[in-house]
């Protein structure tokens, strides 16, 4: 048993073939509390489907909250983590999968490293094909006919959660006046939180009054916009932190001219330096956490 789930199962391809799209390795699992993966990096597709409960997937410095129903995919050489919620972690199901085909499928079902999520996607032949894609390599089957089988049942995903962002996009109604400027906003951020910003450039560059932008934007978040900055740059920030970039690398690339000052904020939002922040990621490297 894997210390960090209370329950865990895991189905590997024994002899993966060289097919347009090949499956490495199936599981489920029900992770502990706040069980986290990474910062780290795959160097194979790996698609997660919430089975229940809740947790959060971050990638190239945005997170997306995840529960029972999302998928969230995971991309080559694309750092990322992703972390169980306290009070209801999620138990998910997974498969990893690689193939010169493999970027091209999830490009037809409109999945990218910038919507790497796919709300409403369990269903009942979901859950049974990920049952199935697990069982075909516990067979006597050789290995073309087993790696066959998996295939089809990978495909078969694949397009149940092409449907799912299919049928979510047609019944999304059109967005009211006050959506299309939060949307705005947010991509705006998201895109730009590496330049130096001004809230009352973006507000009159989008056309709207900083006053009733910011409104609109905390209404929506939670947050005012300067808050939801910070947040993706010190979340971007610990990424950064996992590689081998100086702190003034890292500060430059979240937005911050001055790397003292970056330190300050990063102190503030982590309770760490960023000195101290990287030794503590070191530290569970070295010990093997996961």
């Amino acid at each position: 048993m894997n210390p960090d789930h209370d329950d865990y199962s895991v189905a590997f391809n024994p002899s993966p073939s060289a097919a347009e799209l090949t499956v490495l390795f199936s599981g489920e699992a029900q992770p502990i509390s706040l069980h986290k993966m990474g910062p780290t990096i795959h160097d194979y597709y790996l698609i997660h489907t919430v089975l229940s409960g809740y947790g959060d997937f971050m990638i190239r410095g945005t997170s997306y909250r995840c529960g029972a129903g999302d998928s969230f995919v995971i991309f080559p050489d694309e750092l990322f983590w992703y972390q169980a919620d306290e009070a209801s972690p999620w138990r998910y199901a997974w498969f990893a999968f690689n193939g010169p085909g493999a970027a091209a499928a999830l490009e037809a079902i409109g999945v990218s490293p910038e919507s790497p999520v796919v709300p409403g996607s369990l269903n009942p032949h979901v859950r049974n094909a990920y049952a199935q894609l697990r069982r075909c390599f516990d067979t006597s089957l050789s290995p073309e006919l087993s790696n066959l089988e998996a295939e089809g049942w990978l495909r078969l995903l694949l397009h149940q959660l092409g449907a799912a962002r299919a049928k979510k996009r047609l019944a999304a109604p059109a967005p009211a006046d006050s959506d299309h400027a939060v949307k705005q906003a947010l991509q705006y951020l998201t895109l730009q939180f590496a330049q130096p910003i001004s809230v009352s450039h973006m507000a009159s560059m989008f056309g709207y009054h900083r006053t009733h932008l910011c409104k609109l934007f905390k209404q929506a978040t939670g947050m005012s916009p300067m808050q939801y900055l910070l947040q993706i740059r010190m979340q971007r920030a610990e990424l950064l932190l996992a590689s081998s970039m100086t702190i003034e690398q890292v500060a430059s690339s979240v937005g911050y001219g001055d790397a003292l000052y970056f330190s300050k904020k990063f102190h503030a939002w982590s309770g760490f330096s960023p000195t101290e922040y990287r030794k503590q990621l070191r530290k569970v490297s070295a010990d093997g956490g996961e």
